[in-house]
């Protein structure tokens, strides 16, 4: 088992790293004022950190607070009940399953965690709280990534510029999502010194997939700790048992609730009365959108504004990628756009029901597509959706950091070089309906396509096209029938 340079029990703290764009406004930058209690602030020095400054971004690290020195038990001075490990980067959420797995793996691995908490817009009410809920479990550090301007610009446009559908329906907001977590729990793993990574994903779900792909690409040498596979903890009931035995407080009950997963690009919606695909979602089940029927009775007209292939602006105002799928999230979500019940394959075999909502991506993809129509010829066309097909199989599948996704990225920059202008799009109860479309590489010519006579095509040449294009048919009729 590979060790990699552990970092000082002694610079246990909460980390909040947060970077800022041109465009952008941070939304999570409260937390970085949170502070476990009876802290003494860490120097970057003392951390072994650095802040860094590039062209595209600034990241700012702070650290905050040392925690209480009884949260690291002694179990970590020896080996756990399953094995000996240093540090192991936790990816947390606050929620049951993940906030027993912290004492788990102190247990089992008699290790320090760190827990890690990735910002992909998934709402401030999903990040409050989280260093408190991360010290009462055992964590020995909390770290918090703002992701959500990488996550729009370098995971959820490339999909949309490249067209990928899953079956049909599924636009891969959870799929989407992964990678760019798991490459930041990389990115933690070596700036803390740990020797491992952990994740609250079940055994029959794709994400375990998609998490340890990543981390195999990325760092092969980084040891991979799945609790659901490995522990007697069957569901909910017995993680709160065991919850209550390691004194760890869960705001939870052991009713039956839907599984969510929310960011800045859908919210999806699996288990409780879902689970029989014949039951009909709840209406008030959905957070995203209003249902169709409550949705205003006036129609909005929305633009979208497209540079080679990939979105800038809304109704003339340019924003940054998050900040205008945020937009179009809010604007969507009140004509209820977006939303998809399906029955999907999972990567691991079984079929699955889900409920997404996806208001702002609907938005963006209907345009996209729209735009297509004018500046690619049939075969591009047809060679990029049989393309799409393919790359969206990868992204579901975890194979982000793929050669082959990777190659199939650049031929889709390639195709859309020219794929500019606008669409106008109208939303009205639940529908989405192109209204005009405009480029300045437009491939149709009104002085071409009009039926009046022009210069350009002459009908009278479309005699001699059937008759070669037919060819092929016409000799097959001439055998079938002796001529």
């Amino acid at each position: 088992m590979t060790q990699l340079k552990a970092s000082p029990a002694s610079a246990c703290s909460f980390l909040a790293i947060a970077p800022s764009f041109h465009h952008a406004s941070i939304t999570t930058g409260h937390l970085l004022r949170h502070q476990f209690s009876k802290a003494k602030p860490l120097s970057l020095k003392e951390l072994g950190l650095k802040t860094s400054v590039g062209a595209n971004k600034l990241q700012v690290i702070k650290a905050a607070a040392r925690i209480d020195t009884e949260v690291v038990s002694e179990t970590t001075k020896g080996g756990g009940l399953r094995g000996k490990l240093n540090k192991v980067v936790l990816a947390y959420s606050g929620g049951l399953d993940t906030s027993v797995i912290v004492p788990w793996l102190r247990e089992n691995y008699g290790c320090e965690v760190v827990c890690f908490t990735a910002d992909v817009g998934q709402g401030i009410k999903e990040l409050d709280g989280l260093e408190a809920k991360a010290k009462a479990s055992g964590a020995c550090q909390l770290v918090v990534k703002d992701l959500k301007e990488e996550f729009v610009r370098e995971y959820i446009f490339p999909c949309l510029r490249a067209g990928a559908v899953y079956e049909r329906k599924y636009l891969l907001g959870t799929s989407m999502a992964r990678p760019v977590i798991a490459k930041a729990m990389v990115d933690v793993a070596k700036e803390v010194g740990a020797d491992a990574v952990s994740h609250g994903c079940t055994g029959k779900g794709n994400d375990q997939v998609r998490f340890e792909l990543t981390f195999f690409a990325l760092n092969p040498k980084l040891n991979v700790v799945a609790p659901w596979r490995e522990w007697d903890i069957t569901g909910r009931e017995d993680a709160i048992e065991y919850a209550k035995k390691h004194n760890i407080p869960v705001p939870v009950t052991k009713k039956s609730i839907y599984s969510r997963d929310r960011n800045l690009w859908h919210l999806s919606h699996e288990g409780d009365i879902l689970e029989d695909p014949a039951n009909e979602p709840k209406k008030d089940m959905y957070m995203m959108s209003v249902d169709a029927e409550d949705a205003p009775d006036e129609a909005e007209y929305v633009e979208i504004e497209i540079e080679s292939g990939l979105p800038v602006s809304v109704n003339g105002k340019r924003l940054s990628p998050a900040t205008l799928l945020t937009e179009l999230n809010e604007i969507g979500g009140r004509h209820g756009i977006g939303r998809i019940d399906m029955v999907e394959n999972r990567l691991v075999g079984m079929k699955s029901r889900g409920v997404y909502e996806t208001p702002g991506g609907t938005i963006l993809f209907a345009a996209a597509r729209e735009l297509e129509f004018l500046t690619l010829d049939r075969e591009t066309i047809q060679v990029k959706d049989s393309l799409a097909l393919k790359y969206a199989e990868l992204v579901y599948a975890g194979r982000w950091f793929d050669p082959l996704r990777e190659s199939m990225d650049a031929f889709m920059q390639k195709i859309t070089e020219t794929t500019t202008g606008s669409v106008t799009l109208k939303l009205y109860k639940g529908s989405v309906t192109v209204t005009s479309r405009k480029s300045p590489f437009s491939l149709y010519r009104q002085d071409i396509s009009s039926f009046e006579s022009g210069q350009i095509y002459d009908q009278a040449d479309a005699a001699g096209f059937i008759r070669l294009y037919g060819l092929p048919m016409r000799v097959r009729a001439m055998l079938e029938q002796g001529i």
